[in-house]
């Protein structure tokens, strides 16, 4: 199955993505939440990506749902099938801000899904020619190589931490707080760039607010799978159906991870 994913993934990046890179006009960009606090952006790489990528896993999976970023935002049912016996998840441009500023990082995110539960995850970047993928007890792999998360050996640790979906009380919490025991670096805006630097050493911990499935479901099953642990704040594992609720922690060993978990149970909100 991985090869016949992957060739879906490289197709979409082929003919969708890497074609506009650096070259999309103002028509081509349309914030889908106009007035909202955060510009939240789609692209006609985007739309194209999604279509070519739902088009290639059917394929792949006929029997299975499909639940595409702008798919959802179009028609909310979509997100039904996230509780499906199989479903695809998908993310045709993660870090799509990045890519409409003609900047990087940015790469397309799949998963699938049983019952709610990640079973598999790839994860490309088409600046890096990047694959990572996983499968549930089976390894995580980067290009076809097996890995194991290491850390950055860094005292204090890298963390990553995303302040911009937390209310007011939570941001001065977080950086009044935590931010304190560790170097805090900011977040690259891409899931699909965030959950390899946790796996390769470039960060140790990451927060998240908003835990969307298309966002997150490839990549927590990827740090599972080689050896870090990514879960919600009280412990219970990351299910797709529940990607409306907030609060998510990565990290590249699980002794880390208790410790954040232990620092974010005990912070006091002002």
């Amino acid at each position: 199955m991985d090869r016949a994913v992957i060739a879906v993934m490289r197709d979409a990046a082929d003919r969708a993505i890497m074609p506009r890179y650096q070259s999309l006009s103002a028509h081509d960009i349309i914030d889908k939440d106009p007035g909202a606090r955060l510009l939240d952006l789609v692209t006609v790489a985007d739309k194209e990506s999604e279509v070519i990528l739902a088009e290639g896993l059917a394929k792949i999976l006929p029997e299975a749902a499909i639940v595409g970023e702008e798919a959802a935002h179009a028609d909310p049912s979509v997100l039904d099938g996230l509780g499906a016996p199989l479903c695809w998840i998908i993310d045709p441009v993660d870090g799509t801000n990045n890519f409409a500023s003609g900047k990087p990082p940015f790469g397309i995110l799949v998963a699938l899904a049983a019952h709610g539960e990640t079973i598999g995850g790839w994860i490309f970047d088409p600046l890096k020619n990047r694959l990572c993928h996983a499968h549930k007890g089976q390894g995580a792999w980067v290009d076809g190589e097996r890995v194991t998360s290491r850390g950055s050996g860094q005292t204090p640790p890298i963390a990553a931490i995303s302040f911009v979906f937390a209310d007011e009380a939570e941001r001065a919490a977080l950086k009044a707080q935590i931010a304190p025991h560790y170097t805090t670096v900011d977040i690259p805006r891409c899931a699909a760039e965030q959950y390899p630097r946790i796996v390769l050493g470039e960060n140790d911990l990451t927060i998240f607010s908003r835990t969307l499935a298309w966002d997150h479901a490839a990549g927590v099953l990827f740090v599972n799978e080689a050896g870090g642990k990514v879960a919600r704040p009280d412990g219970r594992p990351y299910l797709v159906p529940e990607h409306m609720q907030n609060g998510l922690l990565g990290a590249s060993s699980p002794a880390l991870w208790d410790e954040l978990a232990a620092r974010i149970a005990g912070m006091v909100k002002g």
